[in-house]
């Protein structure tokens, strides 16, 4: 039941009569001058039983803190905060800021104890003679007040938070006692420090130095006077004297703290003069929040808080991890380098930025012999903007992690003759040359072809036709002038079904599915085995990540020796305590003279091969290697290319409907295709993009392969 006006001011008196007999008593002193409120008929000494009966213990937690996301260079990729704040030391605030936040809020700060009876005497009399209900809380009351409500906001329980105006007596007990025993504790620069990390300035701004960026552009250790009384007056109320709503207000407030800083001595009258003379004058710089607010790579960005989001070491669970994300002032230091993502940024959006249909492109870069992603971009926009494609899929990972975890990505896409080099690797594997012949010519296997399986496994028929037909269907090349015997790596370079057909039919399948294991290569809609033994997998039938692609072509330049993708290097907290990053795993995958065959074979990809239409031209440039790709209906379409230094895989297609759209009788940038091939828009897209950022990093010529890998079988053909 609300007090009336008699009752509240009666109330007040008793409270004015207490500190009258606490005074006189001693026992003001005795309890460092705090107060508390006797009811009619209790005595003073019960008073103070109760009052140091309450809590005094309260727990300091860091406040919550923005987690930011960095290159492998420095530059931040993006911030996560629930409450956006970066904790800085007091030694990196402006002293005009210290002298101002004390003039305005606690100008006896440096001389009482926690509690300023001082200031209460003077509040009470106000409220006596003038009405109203003046505060008198301490900066160190402020702080605990501000340190409670951060504890029940990490908790979820905000609904919990008590406003001033609503507080009791019981609560302002509490408070005052907790800050007490709080200055018992912390030094005065101590608490001064927490609570301008913690005070809350805007809706996108908590603590002095999110403060002075968003208000200011500028970090809270350079305001300049006028700037420094603008904030520290804000504080008092965010929302009235917010200058970007309410300029007038909150430059009358501004000159209120000029005028406190006059008057203590914190400022001369010339810099009080030269600081009242200005306006408000501010320079915006809004929050920008998780990856949908990236400086760059939102794609890349959304890839790594999955990894934080699903990895047990930041919490025990989803809500945990979220958590630790958002509020736990996490750096986190990734392997991008800001260099090639923003050459491959420009690249894919070169190819089909804009475009109205929906094409997808996409460019990633991993390091062989580090695992390290280097650069990851595609044609999109993370939110809806008008005339962008926008998705939050990512066309470059997984659907899913190994354990079933979300990635967010798309899920993958047919590989098409981007996976002929490895059933052209277990051939080298198998002690064959590369110039020996097969014969290309034939394009039919009958359903009981002796195909060799040496583990038990059962070969599956090419297609669904199969079943129904008898036989194999029809191989189909892309020309028609290759039906016919050619050399192995003749077929490979030149990219022709019926000769990786006929290479298969002399192998072991479970030998070529061991080399597909052995790269990495893996469904990108669920992460389960590619199964090799279904025949139609030879020629790239199910989707595969353009991640897990150019990391298994990476596998070819670092001489077979495989490194699982990496993008987190370094993971810390404000405090410095380290968390589980990613480490480099990296396993024997491919023997070294195998790799070096197959790098010999995809160098004339580009020199004569189906590469040989690629513009600009890349080759002579330094040593490189490729492999064009096309799915059947042309819905996907690839280059997957590497130098020593650099494995990048380009991809371009229908990245939202598991190409059930044909990239036939399309238009992308005004040109028309009647069907597109890989070497068309990816094959641009890659070699604008490698000529661009392939010297960046080591551009080795690749270890030939043994004479005799590469010599004619003495054989009569």
């Amino acid at each position: 039941m609300a007090r009336t006006g008699s009752q509240f001011a009666a109330g007040l008196w008793r409270i004015f009569g207490y500190f009258v007999v606490s005074a006189t008593c001693g026992v003001l002193a005795a309890s460092l001058l705090v107060p508390a409120v006797a009811s009619a008929g209790i005595a003073a000494r019960q008073s103070i039983i109760f009052f140091n009966n309450l809590p005094a213990e309260l727990t300091v937690d860091t406040p919550s803190q923005s987690t930011k996301v960095l290159t492998a260079d420095g530059r931040t990729i993006a911030t996560f905060y629930a409450e956006n704040r970066v904790r800085v030391g007091l030694d990196q605030i402006s002293p005009f800021m210290k002298d101002a936040i004390v003039a305005i809020e606690d100008r006896r700060f440096y001389e009482h104890g926690g509690v300023d009876g001082q200031g209460i005497l003077r509040a009470l009399a106000s409220n006596l003679t003038k009405g109203g209900r003046q505060g008198a809380s301490t900066l160190t009351q402020q702080y605990v007040t501000n340190v409670l409500n951060e504890s029940l906001m990490s908790a979820d329980k905000g609904d919990r938070i008590v406003l001033n105006g609503q507080k009791s007596i019981g609560d302002k007990l509490r408070e005052m006692r907790l800050a007490i025993e709080l200055e018992k504790k912390y030094t005065k620069d101590q608490i001064l420090a927490g609570y301008l990390n913690i005070v809350f300035f805007s809706r996108d701004a908590y603590g002095i130095e999110a403060a002075s960026r968003h208000f200011f552009s500028t970090g809270a250790k350079d305001l300049t006077l006028p700037q420094a009384a603008l904030l520290a007056g804000l504080v008092k109320s965010p929302s009235f004297y917010n200058p970007e709503v309410y300029p007038d207000n909150a430059l009358q407030r501004r000159n209120q703290v000029l005028d406190a800083m006059l008057t203590l001595g914190r400022i001369s009258q010339a810099d009080y003069d030269a600081a009242v003379a200005t306006g408000v004058e501010l320079h915006i710089t809004a929050g920008k929040q998780g990856c949908a607010g990236a400086e760059m790579a939102p794609y890349f960005c959304d890839y790594v808080s999955h990894l934080i989001l699903n990895n047990p070491a930041y919490g025990v669970d989803l809500p945990a991890r979220v958590k630790k994300l958002y509020r736990g002032g996490l750096t986190i230091t990734t392997t991008l380098d800001s260099r090639l993502q923003a050459a491959a940024q420009q690249h894919v959006d070169a190819t089909a930025g804009a475009n109205p249909d929906k094409w997808g492109a996409s460019l990633v870069s991993i390091g062989p012999g580090t695992g390290r992603i280097l650069a990851m971009a595609q044609n999109t926009v993370f939110l809806p903007e008008p005339g962008k494609f926008d998705t939050q899929l990512n066309f470059n990972v997984d659907s899913k992690d190994a354990e079933g975890n979300d990635l967010n990505g798309a899920g993958g896409f047919q590989p098409g003759s981007t996976m002929k080099p490895f059933t052209f690797a277990e051939w080298l594997k198998e002690g064959k040359s590369m110039a020996e012949k097969v014969d290309a010519s034939r394009r039919t296997y009958p359903l009981d072809f002796k195909w060799k399986s040496s583990c038990g496994k059962v070969l599956g028929a090419y297609n669904t036709k199969e079943r129904n037909r008898g036989a194999a269907d029809d191989l189909q090349n892309n020309d028609a002038g290759y039906y016919r015997s050619m050399p192995v790596d003749y077929g490979l370079y030149n990219s022709i079904n019926t000769a990786t057909f006929a290479e298969a039919a002399q192998l072991d399948f479970c030998g070529i599915q061991k080399t597909v294991d052995a790269v990495g290569i893996h469904s990108g809609l669920d992460n389960a085995q590619v199964n090799m033994h279904q025949l139609g997998n030879l020629l790239g039938a199910i989707g595969v990540a353009p991640l897990v692609l150019a990391n298994a072509f990476a596998t070819f330049a670092n001489d077979g020796t495989y490194c699982a993708p990496v993008a987190i290097v370094e993971v810390s907290d404000a405090a410095g305590k380290k968390f589980p990053a990613e480490t480099t795993s990296c396993r024997d995958a491919i023997k070294p003279t195998v790799a070096r065959g197959v790098n010999l074979v995809l160098q004339d990809v580009l020199k004569k091969g189906s590469g040989v239409y690629i513009k600009p031209k890349v080759r002579g440039r330094f040593p490189v290697a490729a492999k064009t790709g096309t799915s059947n209906t042309n819905g996907a379409t690839w280059v997957v290319g590497y130098t020593s230094g650099v494995s990048t895989a380009s991809f371009f297609g229908d990245a939202l409907e598991g190409q059930k759209r044909p990239g036939q009788n399309i238009t992308v940038n005004g040109k028309f295709y009647k069907a597109i091939d890989g070497y068309m828009l990816a094959g641009p897209q890659w070699a604008n993009y490698m000529l661009e950022v392939a010297g960046l990093y080591p551009t080795n010529e690749f270890p030939p392969p043994p004479e005799s890998m590469t010599k004619k079988p003495d054989r009569g053909d």
